[in-house]
C-alpha cells in the first residue's frame, strides 16, 4: 500500500510487529542514532533520546548531521521523562534494540508506557543484523514517512567499498578497534560483534582479535597488554562514555582513526565511514 500523508500509515518492525497510524506521522522522537540515521534519509525528529551511558546533553558522536539547536532532546535512561515526550505532541516513536524485543537504553516502564500512547517502531542493530540490514530497514521505514536519501548517496557508497576493497592485500595489516576504559584498561571490541567491523571483515580488512575472556561485545584488558599487541591501525570509540584516549599508551606511530560504534544507519553515514579507513596507511 502507497502511503500519502492523509491516508493510514504502517510499517512491521523488526520484532515483526505491524505498527499501524491514522496518517502518515510527522512529529517524530527517536534514540539518538535512530533520529541521526532519520536526517540522513531527509527526515528531521522533532526530539530524539540517548542511552544509559549518555548524560544530559546529547552525544556528539552519535548525533551525526542532526541540529542540535533545533531538536528537542528528551534526557537519556532514567532521566527520560515519558511526559515530556508525549506533551510534545509525538505521533511515532522510533527506538532501537540489540536483539529481542526490548528497547535499547530507557526503563522497561517508561518503553511500555509511551508505547501504550505512542506507535513504537523497534529497528534491531544488533549482532544478528549485518550493516547492510541495518541501513535498509531504516531505508524502508524513511520510504514510508515519504522521503529517503538521494540517489547518488547508494552509488557514493558503492564506490567507496570498492575502493576500499581493492587496497586489501595480503601485506594488509590488521586494525584493531577499541573503547577506552579508564586509565587503567581499555575495552578491546569483538570484530564480529559489531556490524560495521563485520562489513570491513566482508570487505577483507584484518582484525586483531581480543582475548576471549570477557564479554560478548568486548574483552577489557590492561592498556600495557594492548601496546604489547603489534599495533598499526586503530579504532578508537569516539563516544562520551568512553574515557578520554591516550594515544601515548599505544606507542607514537599508532595511527588512531574515530570510530563511532553507533554509527548512522544511512549509505552518508557508511560512505565517510569507509571512505575513513581507506585512506588510512593499511
Amino acid at each position: 500500500m502507497t502511503t500519502t500523508a492523509s491516508t493510514p500509515w504502517q510499517f512491521t518492525d523488526s520484532r515483526g510487529q505491524l505498527v499501524t497510524a491514522p496518517t502518515r506521522p510527522r512529529r517524530i522522537a527517536a534514540y539518538i542514532q535512530a533520529g541521526a540515521s532519520l536526517y540522513d534519509h531527509g527526515l528531521r525528529p522533532a526530539g530524539i533520546f540517548g542511552s544509559y551511558h549518555d548524560g544530559p546533553t546529547p552525544d556528539p558522536a552519535k548525533s551525526g548531521g542532526l541540529p542540535l539547536a533545533d531538536v528537542t532532546y528528551f534526557g537519556a535512561g532514567p532521566a527520560l521523562d515519558p511526559d515530556a515526550v508525549l506533551a510534545a505532541g509525538i505521533d511515532l516513536l522510533v527506538a532501537v534494540s540489540y536483539g529481542g524485543s526490548a528497547v535499547y537504553g530507557m526503563e522497561p516502564d517508561t518503553a511500555k508506557h509511551l508505547e501504550e500512547h505512542i506507535p513504537t517502531v523497534v529497528l534491531d542493530i544488533g549482532q544478528g543484523r549485518s550493516l547492510t540490514e541495518v541501513r535498509e530497514s531504516f531505508h524502508a521505514l524513511a520510504e514510508t514517512l515519504g522521503s529517503t536519501e538521494p540517489p547518488e548517496a547508494a552509488h557514493e557508497l558503492a564506490d567507496a567499498q570498492a575502493k576500499l576493497k581493492s587496497l586489501i592485500s595480503p601485506s594488509t595489516r590488521p586494525l584493531l578497534a577499541l573503547s577506552p576504559a579508564d586509565d587503567t584498561d581499555v575495552h578491546l571490541a569483538r570484530p564480529h560483534a559489531w556490524p560495521d567491523l563485520r562489513a570491513l571483515s566482508a570487505l577483507g580488512v584484518p582484525f586483531l582479535s581480543p582475548p576471549p575472556e570477557g564479554g560478548v561485545n568486548w574483552a577489557t584488558v590492561p592498556w600495557e597488554s594492548a601496546a604489547a599487541l603489534t599495533l598499526h591501525v586503530v579504532l578508537a570509540d569516539t563516544r562520551i562514555n568512553a574515557a578520554p584516549f591516550p594515544p601515548s599508551r599505544l606507542g607514537p606511530d599508532v595511527q588512531i582513526l574515530p570510530w563511532n560504534p553507533e554509527l548512522p544507519a544511512s549509505a552518508t553515514a557508511h560512505t565517510a565511514f569507509f571512505t575513513t579507513v581507506a585512506e588510512a596507511p593499511l
